[in-house]
C-alpha cells in the first residue's frame, strides 16, 4: 500500500498511472487506484501523519481505509469530478 503526500491530488494520481519513472515504488508495484485519502490544512500536518501512517502494519493500513470505504472502491474519478 502505497502512502504519500501531495498538494494536488489529481496531477499525482495522473503521474503514478502514467508512471513518469520505471524505478518508483508506484510503477513496480502497479499503485494506480486511490482507495482512501485525507486532507489537511497545513502540510506540516500532513507530513507527520503520513510518517504515522507508513509505521503501521497492512492490517492497521487496511482497517483504516475500511474506516471510510469498506468496499475499497476506487476513487480516482471522485477525485477529477471534484477539481
Amino acid at each position: 500500500m502505497y502512502v504519500g503526500v501531495t498538494n494536488d491530488l489529481e496531477i499525482r494520481l495522473t503521474q503514478h498511472i502514467e508512471g513518469n519513472s520505471k524505478e518508483s515504488f508506484t510503477h513496480k508495484y502497479k499503485c494506480y487506484y486511490l482507495v482512501y485519502y485525507e486532507r489537511y490544512q497545513y502540510v506540516n500536518d500532513a507530513i507527520d501523519r503520513e510518517k504515522e501512517i507508513k509505521g503501521w502494519s497492512r492490517a492497521k493500513k487496511n482497517a483504516l481505509v475500511e474506516t471510510e470505504n469498506s468496499e475499497w472502491k476506487f476513487l480516482n474519478d471522485e477525485i477529477k469530478e471534484d477539481t
